[in-house]
């Protein structure tokens, strides 16, 4: 009686075989790569650089997908749609800096203050997605997400959550001061940001200024060390004007009335 190996066909043991040792692609393809290899007269050595060039490429893919999707970046309008234009203060150069990812070998962070509307968390959405796509570990969370996510955790859970977000390469913090905090919240945020002082980058948004911190965190006592800590290498950049969103709002208003108005009746 044969066993089980022996009653496989050729095809079908060299796809076992390359799947046993970790590949991916090929597999998946095998009679097309195999037709390709046979009419374009690969040689051994042309087709072992094939067959690792396509394996490359699609474990490159697939390590970003899974980059990208433990970002937490998720959708965001691309660079090209910003309209600069339209803020009346924004320091084009700080943010087109950024954009080149210096900051990240600095270790420098970056700051952006602002109202809502005017592209904060678009600027910093492209500047992690650009890190993912370099090859650097980012996360990017709202202060509200990171405040929920340490704040029930007991002394030896938020003690290995907090050496996450002081592993990663790019940390962003979306929305800080967006919503009030108690004090324990300051106190979670301090640990995140003190614990990459000085070694890793932080990007910070923010829509109020630093000296309307304390009404944020009301009775918190560490503000004034997390701004030391925040600040002391950082890029500090205002964006200043009335919100974009709020434009587009009116336009599609305008819109939808002008069409009403030349509807026949």
């Amino acid at each position: 009686m044969n066993s089980p190996t022996s009653a496989l066909s050729p095809t079908n043991n060299l796809l076992a075989q390359l799947q046993q040792i970790g590949l991916k692609t090929i597999p998946a393809h095998l009679d097309d790569f195999l037709a390709r290899a046979t009419k374009a007269h690969w040689s051994p050595r042309q087709l072992l650089e094939q067959l690792v060039q396509e394996e490359t490429q699609e474990r490159s893919r697939r390590s970003l997908e899974r980059r990208l999707r433990r970002s937490g970046i998720k959708k965001f309008k691309p660079m090209v749609d910003f309209d600069w234009s339209w803020p009346t203060k924004v320091d084009r150069d700080v943010i087109e800096r950024a954009l080149t990812l210096d900051f990240l070998r600095e270790a420098r962070n970056l700051v952006l203050v602002g109202p809502n509307g005017l592209g904060k968390t678009m600027i910093a959405k492209n500047i992690c997605y650009l890190a993912v796509l370099a090859g650097s570990s980012v996360l990017f969370r709202t202060a509200a997400a990171i405040v929920e996510d340490l704040r029930h955790e007991m002394f030896e859970g938020r003690r290995r959550k907090l050496r996450g977000y002081g592993k990663v390469e790019l940390l962003c913090i979306d929305e800080i001061a967006y919503l009030s905090f108690d004090d324990k919240a300051a106190d979670i945020l301090y640990e995140v940001i003190n614990r990459r002082y000085e070694s890793k980058p932080v990007i910070v948004t923010t829509n109020r200024a630093f000296k309307e911190w304390n009404q944020v965190f009301p009775n918190a006592t560490c503000i004034a060390t997390l701004l030391d800590r925040l600040l002391h290498h950082a890029d500090v950049t205002s964006l200043e004007g009335e919100s974009y969103r709020m434009r587009e709002s009116q336009r599609e208003t305008t819109a939808r009335r002008k069409k009403t108005h030349e509807t026949p009746g």
